[in-house]
């Protein structure tokens, strides 16, 4: 593992705006609170947005990714604190804050972004508009008007329902982040004034297009043509606004006879949660928006006013035009040297492949469908397969992967599935899913009681001779050939008989009934992967105190548990030196003396999402290397299943070391967290523009050492995405 100084100097002149830091940490270490720092997150999506240096569909793309962030935040996150505070509770999170006091500082820093957000669409919109790729105002283009009027009349008027709102029509429901117009009618008879809503239809494109590449916001097409749903009332006023409701749910699976029955159930449930947020234009009356507050059960802090276009998640729209001067040249993954077959017209032989070593993959730069789905896919057609093992969290609508798993079982393969129906926002996916892999005959389990099962892991048995050998695959993200493009993942397929046993076993545990807690090599959550972790920082402090070397360093989405932040903050004290690389939420607080003085944070946000979780440990000059699909977050470490493996093979451990080295020699995308909280660019810190950009390299690299994949590209699979689901 290369020493790497990595030590940011003073920040002087940075272009991040200081931030207020309250000290409430009841705690004897420093912490930062989980919400703020995921904000902070969005905060550098945005800066991508705003950055004049990315493509303009590009910047475009990541206005979509920072909204459609949000709204995730405020389904899950704040409507989480919100449950906290109606419940009365008055636990302190690690840094010191109580629910309220944690939903006060988010909505404050909400509100900046948001302001950031408006006018970084101005900016854009206008930015679009000189390439020829316009946003209209109903009111800039008469000379459409018949022509929408006539396309209003025809394809939208019929799908529109008006809701009256008076004491003989309750409060209409307003499902989660539909776009909706509040409209002010008066009675010409009565000269009453009243108030009615209409939903803007989802299943109806957001962005019209009027001419090539010149598009109109439906909603203002509706505004205009309002007359033809309130025949005999005049038309007042008409605002937009936008409802967010909370998407979390929890089901007692101890009490739940059939647990589909009970996910689905809670799919309808989760329709109806409660409203957490309202959005609105700004042009709204306040007595109109009080009217809305009151009927959503919302207080005005609830609320947020937007100037410009709500919901930018309708920018994907735009993003993905075929506009190639406007967006970055797509990357086509490489295939792996190892898995490059001889002949063009055969496919790889990943078993031979693998046997002659272990092969580590990293996705989107080679090829998901060259290596792990031509893995399973080999797997299902060759007749000395016995067995395919896998747990799927996540996947796509057109998985190769899953009608492989259907063509192996009815060719009488035993397969055994475990679909983890509760994994959030894909539950209805993985369902569908589960229910076609019964109709074919494999064996799927739903998950174990209180967890979820979030390992990526596949088992091939195979007859070799006159026994069995284990093929295995490990990988840091989901069997998903669609984010396989846009995530940055990892991937290890071995045959290393420890591991095939290991793996073994954890399925026993996952199927059947088996309460192993330890295993050979892997480390598995919930019962191994905390202590061991906390077991090898002590290693590196003990290393340390030897005057061996000790170094520590970490590739993560997030990292926010108190016990492993409390390790590294011991060992930072202790002299060992620790780089951490930290994609979101991070709740550790670097550089402050005798406490975290060795311990350096940075962040890269860039083309693809950072996926990948890698760990590495010095152990006094014989490094280790693990990687797996846990991040260190309690929920990871106390109520999930995961797995991580230690990388054992001599190429893959020096290519998991370049990785890391060149991350933390990038200075065009990274970020560096300083001592005082702030997130500051690496470019400001140095006083000049970065010459090293983390995906640009490893796309030279791949392309040096491998062949350009021969797999067409998928609908969708266009330029990367920054989903915090991930």
């Amino acid at each position: 593992m290369a020493a790497v100084d990595q030590h940011a100097p003073a920040a002087t002149d940075v272009a991040a705006r200081p931030r207020r830091v309250t000290k409430r940490q009841p705690s004897e270490f420093p912490y930062l609170n989980r919400e703020l720092s995921w904000l902070e997150f969005n905060a550098r999506v945005l800066h991508e947005a705003k950055d004049a240096r990315n493509p303009l569909l590009e910047r475009v793309k990541f206005a979509a990714i920072f909204a459609g962030n949000l709204d995730e935040f405020f389904q899950v996150r704040i409507a989480g604190l919100r449950q906290q505070v109606e419940a009365g509770a008055v636990k302190r999170a690690p840094d010191g804050r109580t629910p309220a006091e944690q939903l006060a500082a988010a909505r404050e820093r909400v509100l900046e972004l948001v302001a950031d957000q408006s006018a970084n669409f101005l900016e854009l919109r206008a930015a679009l508009d000189a390439e020829g790729v316009s946003i209209v105002d109903f009111r800039t283009i008469p000379e459409h008007h018949e022509a929408l009027r006539q396309r209003f009349l025809d394809e939208i008027f019929p799908v529109l329902t008006p809701l009256a709102v008076d004491p003989g029509h309750p409060f209409p429901y307003i499902s989660t982040l539909s776009l909706s117009i509040a409209v002010g009618l008066l009675d010409p008879e009565t000269n009453e004034r009243v108030f009615a809503r209409v939903k803007v239809p989802q299943i109806l494109p957001r962005l019209l297009e009027v001419e090539p590449h010149r598009f109109i916001p439906i909603d203002q097409v509706i505004e205009a043509n309002l007359q033809y749903l309130f025949t005999g009332m005049e038309v007042s006023d008409s605002h937009l606004f936008r409802v967010t409701r909370n998407a979390d749910f929890t089901v007692e699976e101890d009490e739940a006879d059939d647990l589909l029955m009970a996910i689905e159930e809670e799919l309808r449930r989760r329709r109806f949660g409660a409203a957490v947020r309202l959005e609105v234009e700004r042009t709204m009356p306040a007595a109109t928006r009080n009217l809305l507050l009151r009927g959503l059960g919302l207080e005005a802090d609830d609320c947020y006013e937007i100037t410009g276009m709500l919901d930018l998640t309708a920018l994907t729209k735009i993003a993905d035009l075929d506009l190639p001067d406007l967006r970055t040249v797509p990357w086509t993954p490489v295939t792996p040297p190892r898995l490059t077959p001889p002949d063009e017209d055969e496919p790889a032989d990943v078993f031979a492949a693998v046997r002659t070593g272990d092969i580590l993959v990293h996705h989107p730069y080679e090829s998901f469908a060259a290596s792990v789905e031509r893995f399973i896919a080999q797997a299902a057609a060759d007749p000395d397969v016995l067995t395919i093992k896998m747990t799927l969290y996540r996947t796509s609508g057109d998985s190769p992967i899953v009608q492989s798993l259907i063509r192996a079982a009815e060719r009488g393969k035993q397969v055994v599935v475990l679909v983890e129906i509760k994994a959030r926002f894909d539950e209805e996916a993985n369902i569908i899913w589960a229910r076609k892999l019964e109709r074919a005959g494999a064996h799927v389990v739903y998950g174990l009681v209180g967890l979820k099962t979030h390992s990526k892991t596949a088992l091939v048995v195979r007859r070799e001779g006159s026994g069995l050998r284990l093929y295995v695959h490990i990988g840091t993200g989901n069997y998903n050939p669609k984010t396989a493009r846009l995530y940055v993942d990892l991937g290890l397929l071995t045959v290393r008989p420890e591991i095939g046993a290991d793996v073994t076993d954890l399925f026993n545990v996952l199927t059947g009934l088996s309460r192993q807690r330890t295993f050979r090599r892997l480390l598995v959550a919930p019962h191994s992967l905390r202590s061991g972790f906390l077991e090898l920082v002590d290693r590196e402090v003990a290393h340390a105190a030897a005057g061996r070397p000790a170094r520590i360093v970490l590739k993560l989405n997030a990292i926010v548990d108190t016990p492993v932040i409390e390790a590294l903050y011991r060992a930072s004290s202790a002299g060992v030196d620790i780089d951490l690389i930290i994609r979101g939420a991070c709740s550790i607080q670097p550089g402050i003396p005798g406490i975290s003085e060795r311990i350096r944070v940075r962040s890269i946000i860039g083309e693809f999402l950072e996926h990948s979780r890698i760990w590495g440990f010095e152990n006094g000059g014989d490094p280790e290397w693990y990687i797996g699909s846990a991040d260190l977050m309690d929920r990871n470490l106390d109520r999930r299943v995961e797995a991580i493996v230690p990388v054992e093979d001599a190429e893959a451990r020096s290519r998991l070391a370049d990785i890391i080295d060149l991350m933390l020699a990038d200075d065009r995308r990274s970020w560096q967290l300083q001592p005082d909280t702030r997130w500051v660019r690496t470019e400001t810190l140095e006083g000049r523009p970065g010459t090293i950009d983390t995906f640009e390299v490893l796309k030279e690299r791949t392309l040096e050492s491998g062949h350009v994949a021969s797999v067409p590209r998928r609908p969708g699979s266009g330029a990367g995405s920054l989903d915090p689901r991930a």
